[in-house]
């Protein structure tokens, strides 16, 4: 979902958000000292395979998915990293690697590490890697609906 059209999605659920450009930046951790935002505070997109099907992830910039701890949690045979190109079609719109939280748009069950949840607001990559969004974590959880997993 590229930028103008996750706004779109978001102003049509009544949510409230703010964007905010940045210098070009890759990871979770630079786009947040790009834009000055705290990496508790930053939440990065990260695809998982859960016994071959996809699934995201949403955690702090701050931590790493622990994927043994994740396929514990869930029961699950297999739990991988998956590969950018495993993925690259799933996102329409958006940049490789800079896709908003909202996985359960694209057909993925989306998974949140409830560390999260301890701010008000997040920020997460607006689709590029050059604009982020702040929206409230309530409305976040409200959209993309997910489980809640210690990562």
């Amino acid at each position: 979902m590229a930028t103008g059209n996750l706004k779109t999605y978001l102003n049509n659920q009544g949510v409230k958000f703010t964007t905010i450009g940045h210098n070009k930046a890759y990871t979770a951790m630079e786009v947040a000292e790009s834009a000055h935002v705290k990496g508790k505070e930053m939440a990065k997109s990260v695809v998982l395979k859960i016994d071959g099907k996809l699934a995201m992830a949403v955690l702090p910039a701050t931590q790493k998915v622990h994927v043994e701890r994740v396929k514990k949690a869930m029961g699950a045979k297999k739990v991988e990293i998956a590969r950018e190109q495993e993925f690259q079609g799933n996102f329409p719109g958006c940049e490789l690697g800079a896709m908003p939280p909202f996985g359960n748009i694209y057909g993925m069950e989306v998974y949140v590490d409830p560390h999260l949840a301890e701010d008000n607001e997040i920020a997460f990559n607006a689709g590029s890697h050059t604009e982020l969004m702040w929206v409230r974590y309530l409305d976040f959880e409200r959209l993309a609906k997910p489980k809640t997993l210690p990562m």
